[in-house]
């Protein structure tokens, strides 16, 4: 069994990030919840005490000052230790971002659980999130700032319990996601190092570690591929299309190119329009061919 105090909530007005419900709990020796799904994300923040989280065959024992993440319609199991059995507050939540969010603290379906020295400052959120119970417009805007509130604090110091190649790979995935997004913006490394909140240098080991290349070589190599599908397909300027790719000076592009490719744009322009020219030719010849096997007696071979 367990004393808890909850707040369940029926709706709510805002859409990318929003509260489902909130409460704490005191359980008693081996009480337990689960196996079950739930429909939203779940935090749950140990307060005192210990217990086991389990999701498949992942067994994590945890104690106070650490948390979990139960994700929605995953099926999990958790229970109180025997001799100490713990105390948790749990805050409920969905939105449209409200995984993006989470993947701002280091939480995802790889990574589970974390660490937080800001107890005490949960605690007084989640206190002040169950006063909200009158259903008011003001208590939605109350709650909704307190479960920003919630994240920033998680923010500040959690720690994410994992092992150092995941979360090296987690570094990476982001990075390279940000240069997807932003390498037509002019993005430097400082930009992606900024991004993610590291210092450049580690960011510069990270990725020779793993990808055996600079992030600035990642990024040129982006933005020189992208380069190369634009001189191929259209007939945009080589200022213009420096510029779609991040560069604000076409000479400076050019040399990148000419490093990386081998030549400069225009003349991979030129090389490479001579290419679709033949296979066009070859295309139209092979055509020809079909349409005269297979049009019947008496039918024009004209194209």
């Amino acid at each position: 069994m367990e004393n808890a105090y909850v707040l369940e909530l029926s709706e709510s007005k805002f859409k990318d990030l929003y509260i489902c419900s909130c409460g704490y709990a005191q359980c008693e020796p081996l009480h337990s919840f689960g196996p079950a799904v739930r429909p939203n994300y779940l935090i749950h923040y140990i307060i005192d005490g210990a217990g086991v989280y389990q999701v498949g065959e992942r067994k994590y024992r945890l104690g106070a000052g650490e948390g979990f993440l139960v994700e929605p319609e995953v099926l999990t199991y958790y229970q109180a230790d025997r001799d100490e059995p713990w105390s948790y507050l749990w805050i409920g939540f969905a939105g449209k971002y409200a995984k993006e969010y989470l993947e701002d603290l280091g939480l995802n379906s790889r990574q589970l659980t974390f660490h937080s020295s800001q107890g005490e400052e949960i605690r007084e959120l989640l206190l002040s999130m169950l006063k909200c119970q009158d259903g008011s417009a003001a208590g939605q805007y109350r709650l909704q700032s307190l479960l920003y509130g919630f994240f920033e604090v998680l923010s500040r110091d959690v720690v994410v319990k994992e092992n150092a190649q995941s979360m090296e790979n987690f570094y990476i995935e982001r990075a390279i996601k940000y240069i997807k997004n932003y390498y037509s913006e002019g993005i430097k490394v400082m930009d992606i190092a900024d991004y993610l909140c590291v210092n450049r240098s580690y960011l510069y080991k990270l990725f020779k570690n793993n990808l055996r290349m600079s992030p600035q070589e990642l990024l040129t190599r982006f933005r020189i591929s992208r380069s190369k599908e634009l001189l191929s397909v259209t007939k945009l300027s080589i200022e213009n299309i420096a510029l779609s790719c991040g560069y604000q000076d076409a000479l400076v592009f050019s040399k990148a190119f000419k490093k990386t490719v081998g030549c400069v744009p225009t003349a991979y322009r030129r090389e490479h329009a001579k290419e679709v020219g033949r296979n066009l030719a070859k295309n139209k010849e092979l055509l020809e061919e079909l349409r005269g096997r297979h049009l019947p007696e008496g039918e024009s071979k004209e194209l």
